[in-house]
């Protein structure tokens, strides 16, 4: 069965799965929070590995593509690019652990694709939360603010179709 998964990476982010019969799940990105390993008094999110896999591994063995938006990497944003660099990793980990083949998209690639033309910054994350919602009406996104997980794999199975 050939599946598709959108990976809106970071600790903010979800995970979208549509599977060629039409059946769409969504799941936030699993995360926990432990303290930093800095000198500092701080907590760090981080990717929980085992329950990503745990969301993955149905589909061990399917024909099964990845697609994972590009982490946002700015050196004047430090902590923001360091925690999303982490999450890639962890994420590209169990990725390849399930032997899934993935590859990389810009964020505005799929949004210009399943978005409306001329969505400014702040309309975006409203505007995923819609087309999500009206693309998908079975899952329930709770008070998540955007659907771009399962959009991420919805461009990929339009665009990717016959892996």
């Amino acid at each position: 069965m050939k599946i598709w998964i959108g990976i809106d990476n970071g600790v903010s982010g979800s995970i979208g799965i549509i599977k060629e019969t039409g059946e769409a799940l969504w799941f936030k990105t699993p995360t926990k929070s432990e303290l930093s390993y800095t000198k500092a008094k701080q907590n760090v999110t981080r990717i929980e590995g085992n329950l990503l896999y745990d969301i993955f591994k149905p589909y061990i063995g399917e024909q099964v593509s990845v697609l994972i938006e590009r982490p946002m990497v700015n050196p004047m944003y430090f902590k923001s690019t360091l925690s999303a660099v982490r999450a890639l990793e962890a994420t590209l980990i169990v990725v390849e652990m399930c032997k899934f083949s993935y590859s990389y998209i810009d964020s505005k690639e799929w949004q210009r694709a399943l978005l409306p033309e001329g969505c400014q910054k702040e309309e975006l994350k409203p505007a995923s939360l819609q087309i999500g919602q009206r693309l998908f009406p079975t899952i329930e996104f709770g008070k998540f603010p955007d659907a771009d997980g399962i959009l991420i794999a919805e461009w990929a199975r339009r665009k990717f179709g016959n892996i």
